[in-house]
């Protein structure tokens, strides 16, 4: 990752966004991070939010911190409780024809 500090980024910005194919630009002040060009190749616009979202962010963590005081569902159970029949490993990889 690329580390640009905001008082010497003196280039446009389209510069700096053509450097991120390969790699982060991370911008910082003060030795303090804040901003980070990074590529949105293959992203859409929602995955894009939830990533930068703190309130989803916090969602992901309560449901890590609940399922490692309280343990989860096994997967035998969900496919019990659905009426799924578990795939084996040699129909994994098959196309239904």
């Amino acid at each position: 990752m690329k580390t640009i500090d905001i008082a010497k980024a003196t280039k446009p910005l389209c510069d700096y966004a053509q450097q991120v194919g390969k790699e982060a630009v991370l911008v910082v002040k003060d030795g303090k991070p804040i901003a980070l060009l990074s590529s949105a190749i293959g992203m859409d616009s929602e995955s894009i939010a939830l990533a930068n979202s703190p309130k989803f962010a916090n969602i992901i963590n309560r449901s890590r911190a609940r399922q490692s005081a309280e343990g989860g569902i096994p997967l035998a159970e969900v496919y019990q409780r659905y009426g799924i029949k578990p795939r084996t490993r040699s129909s994994a990889g098959r196309k239904n024809s």
